[in-house]
């Protein structure tokens, strides 16, 4: 199977990540990413929209169909943020983005990046969890052909990309130790990446992966 990906979230570091392993699959025929500013890629395979109003599709609308695959890496930190504000960046932005592209593509897998942590309750104490597991539980709902749920914790970045917290080079040396010993925290921005593209062409049998499901699937 053939992937049509539709990618956000490209300026920060787990949409560059995941966007640089699509670009190198030869099971991705094709990218289209979403974004406020360019994310200065070029590439045979890649499309790029820049669109400021994630609320307001409407303008863009005919250019979202075709596609087998979204891979939602738009977020924003909630510090600082009251929930009401958090709720309308992180909830109604995706929910609408992720309504109109389940009408349109009724054959697309949808992949959200949320986190560790994340509240499936949505009654726990953290004002961010609580946001992520209500986005994810009206995800779940949506008629996607299949929709997973990304929680991961610590990432390993990708040298050479451009988007990567700077504190995540700091922890660098930190990886064998968790890989060793906390397995269960940690996956690589690659792993995620190839993780994405396999819940198209190989799907996996839950729907929410923390990081241990995210580097089994990467390696299945």
């Amino acid at each position: 199977m053939k992937i049509r990906a539709i990618i956000t979230g490209v300026t920060g570091m787990v949409g560059e990540g995941v966007l640089h392993e699509c670009l190198q699959h030869p099971d991705v025929e094709h990218v289209l990413v979403i974004n406020r500013r360019p994310c200065g890629v070029t590439h045979s395979k890649l499309t790029e929209i820049i669109h400021k109003d994630f609320l307001d599709l409407s303008a863009i609308k005919s250019q979202l169909s075709n596609y087998n695959a979204c891979y939602f890496c738009l977020g924003v930190s909630s510090v600082g943020m009251k929930e009401d504000e958090y709720s309308r960046l992180s909830f109604d932005l995706t929910i609408h983005m992720a309504e109109m592209l389940s009408s349109l593509n009724p054959d697309m897998v949808f992949c959200y990046v949320s986190g560790m942590g994340t509240d499936s309750t949505e009654k726990g104490k953290s004002m961010w969890a609580r946001v992520k597991g209500r986005t994810e539980n009206h995800l779940l709902q949506l008629p996607f052909k299949k929709a997973y749920m990304f929680r991961p914790a610590y990432i390993h970045p990708t040298k050479g990309l451009k988007n990567t917290n700077k504190y995540y080079y700091a922890l660098m040396w930190l990886n064998p130790i968790l890989k060793a010993f906390f397995p269960s925290v940690t996956s690589s921005l690659k792993e995620i990446g190839i993780a994405m593209i396999h819940t198209v062409t190989k799907g996996y049998d839950k729907s929410i992966l923390e990081s241990k499901d995210i580097v089994k699937l990467a390696k299945s």
